[in-house]
């Protein structure tokens, strides 16, 4: 942890990495009138934000959201960009088994596509996973189908996490699904569909901001500003040594081609990193201990290649991007430039698409060439039936590595490890998703690049690893304990939506009722249904006939969600007072404890 300013000790930041964290952090130094050397190793600034440009079509890396629940982000940007920013309505859609399916979901979209029957399996699926869920969410598949059953997990979760990942989900740690989804279950996404939430999921909002020229055009104007203010943003200065003496950083040195390959050395008093910390760790010199290299190379990151079609049509589809869930091609998601700003495009009769293929360094599809990965794009294309083949006239490629930190299933050990020893090192700190090797979205990296700087000028003690997704920059870190101990309750004596279980048992006994009625309907037969048509003495004016197959389904409907409101409020009410008493009984001993630190 860097010193608190004093007279005596004059300062030099240096700031590895050029991405929104580490840009963020030196925006926030030249402010303070501490105005540091940043070293990108690429030849652009903006990292996984960046925006890169062919024939003057842009392209985004992956498609960034301006969306944040940061008032200081928010601020941020808009002093930075002003005017530059779009409003820009949300489009995504999911293809699955040749039909596109609206997200976040659409009543008539989601039953048309999925069927009645389907529909209904997917109830039952959700009803059986809610009664008695797994005790343990250690893995993603365990996670997601705890909230949304097996049967939608394996439809709508399965093959596009295993092909963005490269692993299986139940592999995946469940950490990641937690972070990236958090609030996000069948009930939040099926009342959203209704209703208007009182409060956002981030996943589900409608609209966000967009840099006109995409969010390159942020961290250019950002990177402009700090050499305004009397920093420095030297790009294609890739770190190839990190001196230390002790657990104190001394130089960083680097070597790239706007040197001719000759090293340069960066003195400073206080360092601040977004470059991958498996990379960091092996830059030390003197090297850091067998055991923490050995970690550190445990760490992975995940890759991916966009491929950039040029087509020669104005209009394709509506759809900012549409993921893909059909294990037939190997593309995941196509992103539609056009449609996040049509300044994206410089001519107006044309659309610009992003195939993104999601990958591993070094593997055949990474060092496939150019060439051969815009024939590829363009025969997925066509299969998706997004656009024809003869259509699209150009393409290039880009590569992004170390695009997406692994949370697979032994990292959190390794993580720890090599953080332990970091956090040892007194005048560094690491920022941003691959500086903290967490899969956090550009708002919290930029919130670590701010932190970063509090600590380093003004002596606080701010847990950068704390920042995540969903976490707002003033929300109190508890102590981790507590966390860990109020999550083992939720888990042993969570409670059910009594609203959403009743709705789930509503609609999986009205449609069974519904189905019943017509399969003896189209039975037949001298006495249709006698043992059904007893349900009249419950329902007045049923009858098994088709008719009657809707008013069944109406009261199964009405009589389910009665049924399931009641079980989830019988249930809930049990657990608490069982709780309650298990707390009164434990007055001595570790359990008591336990309890009371919560």
């Amino acid at each position: 942890m860097s010193l608190p300013h004093t007279p005596s000790t004059p300062r030099r930041f240096v700031v590895v990495g050029a991405g929104p964290a580490g840009l963020t952090a030196a925006y926030e130094l030249a402010q303070a009138g501490e105005p540091p050397v940043v070293l990108e190793k690429g030849a652009m600034v903006g990292g996984l934000a960046r925006t890169e440009s062919y024939r003057g079509f842009h392209f985004d890396m992956g498609g960034h959201r301006f969306f944040t629940k940061v008032p200081e982000v928010d601020a941020f940007w808009r002093t930075v960009l002003g005017d530059e920013f779009l409003r820009r309505p949300r489009l995504s859609r999911i293809y699955y088994e040749g039909r596109f399916f609206d997200y976040p979901l659409r009543p008539t979209n989601a039953l048309a596509g999925l069927g009645a029957w389907q529909s209904v399996l997917v109830g039952l699926s959700y009803l059986r996973w809610q009664i008695a869920p797994y005790r343990q969410e250690d893995t993603f598949e365990q996670w997601v189908t705890n909230r949304f059953g097996r049967r939608l997990f394996r439809t709508f979760f399965k093959s596009y996490t295993e092909k963005v990942w490269g692993v299986s989900c139940s592999e995946l740690k469940a950490e990641w699904a937690a972070q990236r989804i958090k609030d996000l279950s069948l009930w939040t996404a099926v009342r959203s569909m209704f209703l208007r939430p009182q409060h956002t999921i981030k996943t589900l909002i409608e609209e966000f901001d967009y840099p006109r020229l995409g969010p390159g055009m942020m961290w250019n104007a950002v990177r402009a500003e700090v050499v305004r203010l009397g920093g420095s943003v030297e790009t294609d200065h890739e770190v190839v040594a990190i001196e230390r003496d002790g657990n104190r950083v001394t130089r960083i040195v680097t070597r790239g081609a706007s040197t001719n390959g000759t090293p340069r050395t960066h003195a400073g008093t206080d360092f601040i990193s977004s470059m991958p910390i498996t990379e960091l760790v092996a830059r030390l010199e003197p090297p850091a201990p067998d055991a923490v290299r050995a970690a550190a190379r445990q760490l992975s990151h995940r890759a991916f290649v966009t491929v950039c079609l040029i087509v020669d049509q104005p209009d394709l589809f509506p759809d900012n991007w549409i993921y893909i869930h059909d294990p037939a091609v190997q593309v995941g998601r196509i992103q539609n430039f056009k449609n996040w700003s049509p300044a994206m495009v410089p001519d107006a009769t044309k659309t610009s698409l992003g195939l993104e293929y999601f990958c591993n360094q070094g593997d055949p599809l990474w060092n496939m060439p150019d060439d051969e990965l815009v024939a590829l794009a363009r025969k997925e294309i066509a299969h998706v039936g997004l656009a024809r083949p003869e259509d699209v006239v150009d393409g290039c490629v880009v590569r992004v590595a170390d695009a997406y930190p692994v949370y697979d299933s032994s990292y959190r050990e390794h993580l720890d490890v090599v953080r332990a020893y970091v956090d040892g090192l007194a005048n560094l700190q690491t920022i941003g998703r691959n500086g903290l090797h967490r899969y956090n979205n550009q708002d919290h990296a930029m919130v670590t690049g701010m932190l970063a700087v509090k600590n380093a000028l003004h002596g606080e003690h701010h847990d950068l690893w704390s920042v995540n997704t969903d976490q707002e920059y003033h929300e109190e870190i508890r102590e981790p304990a507590v966390d860990a101990l109020e999550d083992a309750l939720a888990r042993a004596f969570g409670k059910l939506d009594r609203t959403g279980f009743g709705l789930a048992v509503g609609a999986v006994v009205g449609m069974l009722i519904f189905l019943a009625t017509l399969v003896l309907v189209l039975r037949g037969g001298p006495v249709v249904g006698p043992h059904l048509a007893l349900l009249s003495q419950y329902f007045p004016g049923y009858r098994v006939t088709l008719g009657g197959s809707v008013i069944g389904l109406a009261y199964g409907c009405v009589a389910g969600f009665v049924m399931g409101w009641t079980f989830a409020l019988v249930r809930n009410a049990t657990t608490f007072v069982s709780a309650v008493a298990l707390r009164r009984n434990a007055d001595t001993g570790p359990f008591s404890r336990f309890l009371d630190s919560i």
